[in-house]
């Protein structure tokens, strides 16, 4: 972006909250979302004047909103507005700005904050926010000077846009904000990203060229379209068999015969060991953290069995945990142009890995046998023949993730956004996100029974704002994912896993929106096209059997190895 030539300054007396909406106007915000609070009522007061140009959206909980915004982050590029206001309005938020952080995620939170006259007095709902978030947030500030606030919105867009994305947070005194004060604006933010220079291509050429089981692995933030089109035009002008990390299954176009699968909870157990055997990883965007190379066991730490070429927006992330035998700091859009059309090696060269990942891969997504009444993989595997190509998928936290994960298929245009941090409740708020940022496009969550009742009640946004998301929710009566660690754990020794669960149909119908409950694999897609034809937000529960409690184990069979284990028979 750049700043219009000749533009005269505004000097014009404005509040602090005029001040801070018309800096938001000008770094070309459209939407934001909130709960509102009194410690910020400057703020809602200019956004009434912006009306006709920012939506502004108000969640059912802080949380609902923080999710909303990291959600719409993801979708976008820009940075997602999240408003809360001082105190629970900020702890409820917290789980949105720690999302942003470990999934690199353009975050903007603007708290309100106790007058500066009682700063340091605990008064009513007073918290340091620098204090509060300096660990988690990219940055972590307030503004004291109702004369800075363009300062400091300015640098929150390029600190949370520039170099690995990440959240910020701004606490804002209330009378910082009603002061007022006589200020030019700023210019619009203009995002900083690193790129290869072409020197640092050389040793990616000359190590793919010597590599015998090589692998590309890309994840992390700041993926375009166009840069997906390139990484795998480059992927497949060489032959390289390609995976994703966790939950970035949409960066690799996954029609690809290139494509291995995802390196995260639902992927082919196959490619874990292909990963481990490669002779060298160049890894694209991703982390390299915990979920995606499985608690740290595909690589060696520190020094890695694989010849290492680690590409990331941030220099400080190659050599974190893993010491790379090429470290470039570059964002993953860069890196792809850079290589898209670099035709290095004749793809017949590894012809039978490539074949074999991918024979893996089509094996994992065809779903097994099943003689229940309903079979989630199966509906997985109709739903992703109807399915538009720019559909959007938001997925939430826990085992049932596995079944959208495990048997959709995921490449640009359309999107995956899920949390790599874990967060259960982030799947709703970020469907209501979705389908308000992108009405014209399809949007199908899927949720579990547990996630559904922490931020549910988003539904309620999606309809008082006319968003149409479809959810999926996978109602097995339990926290699955922790029932399921009992039983390896614990098994027999259950305490804390069962939910009781109200009527989920009559709930969101209740709310306003189209609700049905399937109970067989044949009648989900006539629920699913009658959910889709309503022309509101709708809900569709999948009644599961608790016994399948993930897309490849039982229950029983969890819990008969883990007595077997400790009666001394199985390892």
């Amino acid at each position: 972006m750049a700043m219009n030539e000749g533009a005269a300054p505004n000097l014009q007396p404005r509040t602090g909250g005029h001040i801070l909406v018309d800096q938001l106007l000008l770094h070309g915000v459209e939407m934001a979302f909130c709960v509102p609070g009194e410690s910020y009522l400057e703020v809602l007061d200019g956004l009434h004047d912006a009306a006709d140009r920012i939506t502004l959206v108000n969640a059912r909980h802080e949380a609902g909103a923080a999710n909303m915004a990291e959600a719409y982050g993801k979708l976008t590029g820009k940075p997602g507005i999240c408003m809360v206001t001082r105190g629970p309005g900020a702890c409820h938020a917290a789980i949105g700005v720690h999302t942003a952080a470990q999934d690199s995620t353009p975050m903007i939170m603007l708290v309100g904050q106790v007058g500066r006259d009682m700063l340091d007095r605990e008064a009513f709902q007073e918290i340091d926010y620098r204090q509060m978030f300096g660990h988690v947030a990219k940055w972590a500030a307030q503004i004291d000077r109702t004369d800075r606030i363009p300062e400091y919105i300015a640098r929150a867009f390029h600190t949370a846009t520039s170099g690995r994305p990440g959240p910020v947070v701004l606490a804002l005194p209330e009378d910082m904000l009603t002061e007022i004060a006589a200020v030019p604006d700023a210019a619009p933010y203009v995002t900083v990203a690193a790129a290869p220079p072409a020197e640092a291509l050389e040793p990616v050429r000359a190590l793919l060229q010597a590599a015998e089981r090589p692998m590309l692995l890309v994840g992390g933030a700041g993926w375009s379209d166009e840069a997906c089109a390139q990484i795998r035009r480059f992927a497949e002008a060489n032959g390289l068999p390609a995976a994703c990390s966790f939950r970035r299954q949409d960066v690799f176009d996954n029609r690809s015969d290139c494509f291995a699968g995802d390196l995260g909870t639902s992927g082919p157990p196959a490619l874990i060991r292909r990963m481990k055997e490669a002779d060298l990883l160049l890894v694209v965007g991703a982390r390299l953290g915990e979920m995606t190379t499985q608690g740290y066991t595909v690589l060696d730490p520190p020094a890695p069995r694989q010849k290492l070429i680690h590409v990331h927006a941030s220099a400080e992330e190659p050599g974190r945990v893993f010491a790379p035998a090429v470290a470039i700091a570059s964002a993953p859009a860069a890196f792809a142009a850079a290589v898209a059309d670099c035709a290095w090696v004749e793809p017949s060269r590894w012809r039978a890995w490539r074949e074999a990942a991918r024979a893996d891969f089509l094996e994992a997504i065809a779903p097994p046998a099943y003689d229940g009444e309903l079979d989630a993989g199966r509906i997985m595997a109709d739903l992703r023949e109807v399915l538009p190509a720019d559909a959007v998928v938001c997925l939430d936290a826990g085992n049932h993730t596995g079944w959208p994960q495990r048997f959709l298929l995921y490449g640009r245009p359309g999107r995956q956004l899920g949390p790599t941090s874990g967060a259960m409740g982030y799947a709703v708020p970020a469907a209501v996100a979705a389908a308000l940022a992108a009405p014209e496009r399809l949007v199908v969550c899927g949720v579990g029974d547990g996630g559904f009742m922490m931020t549910g009640l988003e539904i309620a946004t999606a309809l008082q704002h006319g968003g149409r998301p479809i959810v999926l929710l996978f109602n097995n009566g339990m926290y699955g994912t922790i029932r399921m660690h009992q039983e390896r754990e614990h098994p027999t020794r259950i305490v804390g896993t069962d939910l009781a669960n109200p009527d989920f149909a009559a709930l969101a119908q209740a709310m306003g929106a189209h609700a049905e409950t399937v109970t067989r694999t044949a009648d989900f897609l006539p629920a699913f096209e009658r959910a889709r034809a309503s022309g509101r937000a709708a809900l569709i529960e999948l009644a599961m059997d608790p016994e399948r409690v993930s897309t490849r184990l039982s229950l029983s069979g969890v819990r008969e190895k883990a007595l077997a284990a400790k009666a001394g028979g199985l390892p």
